[in-house]
């Protein structure tokens, strides 16, 4: 799994100590005041520890708010027990009023937020552009991508891309397997992250934590994260990777204000602190590709970026994210040299050779459980593939044997490799496209040409 690298201690380092006092929180007593009033206002009594959980802050913390509150009368106690851990606690017939009204301004009753600050001191200490930030070593990288039998050279340029955290760019024919390395480059990130759950920017909160985003690390790593005395507003986390393709606007790159909660949605790349944002087709958003670079290139350099908030005040928040562009076209055709020299690493991620995609071919087989056979193999390579001009490019074992699984399910049968099957197989993958097919939005990429394939035309 990505981001386990090194003993659970120095991973659990970048989690903040828990605050014993309201002070120690950052946050004025009145928002804790509001929030525990929202956490309470379903009507049932609850105990001080279980309010402290809903909350997320310590049973000091809490204390302190609930006696606040029984001062003011908005909050009423009952025992339930032997010590004050017990006392049941709800809202008076004045707290129910309060709490209506703070619920009619903002809705969010979730974990109470850390501040900006706070949040700026983190990023700081968990960036992989520390010197002392874990980092992946060559032999690592080869066995992360042994399988999927790229070029040396490739597989060099990538791992110093790591290296570096710089922007990287991976072009090449669509099929050669941009998007998978990408992937895979993200999960080969190094550590763990401190994520808050939610951040406050003067008067506004910003939800934050999004578990599809921020996935949890291992089961070690968790049980010592219980173990320790660290803020539960924050969560160990591996490092994000936040995926972005043609749906990418220019509203998405700012904060998104959610009425309905009264609160604010954190754009992608702010929820990629920390770790990597991938835009993948890059050349299909409703984004110029040289503005979509220079609207992250100089935040980047600077480790701040700008977001606007209600009434277009604009605040400053931490920037540090690794880039990857992936794109089907060239280049040239995308960014001009002011932009591209803004990029890292450009690296073509083209057709494997003759060797390496045998190598796959068998791989894939032995995934799926299908029994190889060289001579066909062979005839995918000089039959099917030479005739029709069409490279070899990594997705296409993995796509081929998919569908000679698909065939065999539906005929009830169990897959097998023939000449029969895989010209099935091939037949109904590339029929209609034997010219290739381009955008009439978009200049044509030089990738996606193809010459005429007779298996094809016998249809």
């Amino acid at each position: 799994m990505r981001g386990q690298a090194g003993p659970v201690g120095d991973q659990l380092a970048t989690l903040p100590p828990q605050p014993k006092t309201v002070r120690e929180t950052g946050l004025e007593l009145s928002l804790l005041v509001e929030l525990a009033s929202k956490a309470m206002y379903s009507g049932a009594k609850i105990p001080l520890p279980l309010l402290a959980g809903k909350l997320r802050v310590s049973i000091g913390v809490m204390r302190e708010v609930l006696e606040a509150m029984v001062a003011d009368q908005m909050t009423e106690a009952g025992w339930g027990g032997d010590t004050d851990l017990d006392l049941q606690y709800h809202l008076t017939a004045i707290g129910k009023q309060r709490a209506a009204e703070y619920l009619a301004r903002c809705r969010y009753a979730g974990p109470a937020p850390v501040t900006l600050q706070a949040y700026r001191d983190v990023c700081l200490r968990q960036s992989t552009r520390q010197a002392d930030a874990p980092r992946i070593g060559a032999a690592e990288m080869a066995a992360a991508f042994a399988d999927d039998h790229l070029d040396a050279a490739v597989c060099e340029q990538l791992g110093a891309s790591l290296q570096s955290s710089r922007s990287l760019l991976l072009y090449g024919p669509s099929g050669s397997g941009k998007t998978t390395l990408a992937r895979k480059v993200g999960q080969l990130q190094q550590g763990l992250v401190a994520v808050p759950h939610a951040i406050l920017v003067d008067q506004d909160i910003i939800q934050f934590y999004d578990p599809l985003v921020h996935l949890a690390p291992s089961q070690a790593a968790r049980q010592g994260e219980n173990q320790r005395s660290v803020d539960a507003r924050w969560s160990l986390c591996q490092r994000p990777v936040v995926q972005l393709g043609a749906e990418l606007s220019q509203e998405m790159l700012d904060l998104r204000y959610d009425s309905a909660n009264g609160v604010y949605q954190a754009p992608p790349h702010f929820m990629a602190n920390g770790g990597m944002l991938v835009v993948d087709d890059l050349g299909r958003q409703r984004v110029a590709p040289a503005d979509l670079l220079n609207r992250w290139a100089t935040p980047l350099e600077a480790g701040t970026d700008q977001l606007t908030v209600d009434g277009g005040h604009k605040i400053g928040v931490p920037f540090d994210a690794t880039l990857v562009f992936i794109t089907n076209y060239a280049p040239a055709r995308l960014l001009d040299d002011a932009s591209m020299r803004r990029v890292g690493y450009k690296i073509q991620v083209g057709a494997l050779t003759e060797q390496n995609y045998r190598a796959l071919f068998r791989h894939q087989c032995r995934l799926l459980r299908i029994s190889h056979d060289d001579a066909v193999a062979e005839h995918l390579l000089t039959r099917l593939h030479a005739p029709a001009g069409r490279p070899l490019l990594a997705s296409t074992p993995r796509e081929l044997l998919g569908r000679i699984c698909d065939f065999a399910s539906f005929s009830g049968i169990a897959p097998r490799l023939t000449v029969a099957t895989l010209e099935q197989a091939w037949v109904s993958m590339f029929a209609g496209c034997a010219h290739g097919l381009v955008s009439p939005s978009l200049p044509p990429a030089p990738y996606n040409t193809y010459g005429s394939d007779p298996l094809l035309e016998r249809i």
